[in-house]
């Protein structure tokens, strides 16, 4: 209990909570539409937005939001307008935005000093201002999948039928790629960019074994989320490890574990 006496472990804490409900939420999605490679695309995606951040001065975390939802859209929009195949959107705009972010860190002034910690998280250096943040989006997706529940769900299992029965699959399809785009934001600062993928698809995969239902997976898949990125960084702590590397390997540990524990 002596860690909670520090206010930047205390952050990391309620930062790790907070990264888990929307993980729990939007990797659930993204698992039963089998998207994970389109959520990848976005993360790497995103760096473009780091790196605009630093060459404007901004927060990057802040012009990263903006640049995931636009990266998200595009590969959306390419998809289903273009009728191009989603591995081929994923590997232009995966690209794309990896070489602008390159570019920019390269016409910023100065070092960038923080830019490993982007890439691979940091999750001691959360700042309040970034929890705020992370708290507002967790709020907006919650109030979005309360509100869409079953047009998500429809879309997500059998995007045809959806069509069929009328729903706007289109714009329900670039709504799950926006939240799969705010998740991203904010574990760039957990477990960093590089990471992403991971804490997205482990509770989700994790929850989906032992779940019939996609409400009961959701839930599963935020206490997995909690209890892996809680352990890691208590691990992190103890034994001086990165701490997003460390999460991540929790997390696949315990699904292994878990599933052969499953099937005994």
């Amino acid at each position: 209990m002596e860690i909670f006496q520090y206010e930047f472990l205390r952050n990391a804490l309620l930062a790790g909570v907070l990264a888990s409900v929307a993980c729990g939420i939007v990797g659930s999605f993204v698992l039963v539409k089998r998207i994970v490679f389109m959520a990848g695309g976005i993360a790497h995606a995103s760096f473009g937005g780091i790196g605009l951040g630093y060459l404007l001065g901004v927060n990057p975390v802040h012009s990263a939001l903006a640049f995931s939802l636009l990266s998200a859209m595009g590969m959306g929009a390419t998809v289903k307008r273009m009728r191009v195949s989603e591995d081929a959107a994923i590997g232009i705009l995966w690209t794309i935005g990896m070489a602008l972010g390159i570019l920019f860190v390269g016409l910023s002034p100065g070092y960038a000093p923080d830019l490993f910690s982007y890439l691979f998280g940091n999750i001691l250096m959360v700042p309040t201002g970034d929890l705020i943040l992370m708290g507002v989006l967790d709020l907006f997706i919650l109030l979005v999948t309360l509100a869409f529940y079953r047009e998500l769900v429809a879309v997500c299992f059998d995007e045809e039928f959806a069509t069929v029965a009328g729903l706007p699959t289109r714009t329900l399809y670039l709504l799950i790629l926006a939240m799969v785009a705010l998740t991203v934001v904010m574990l760039i600062r957990v477990v960093g960019i590089i990471l992403v993928l991971a804490l997205i698809t482990i509770p989700a995969a994790t929850a989906r074994r032992f779940s019939t239902g996609m409400k009961r997976m959701m839930v599963l898949s935020v206490l997995f989320g909690m209890i892996f990125v809680i352990a890691g960084l208590l691990l992190s702590y103890l034994f001086n490890l990165p701490s997003g590397a460390t999460i991540i390997l929790v997390g696949g540990g315990m699904f292994v574990l878990l599933e052969l524990f499953r099937r005994r």
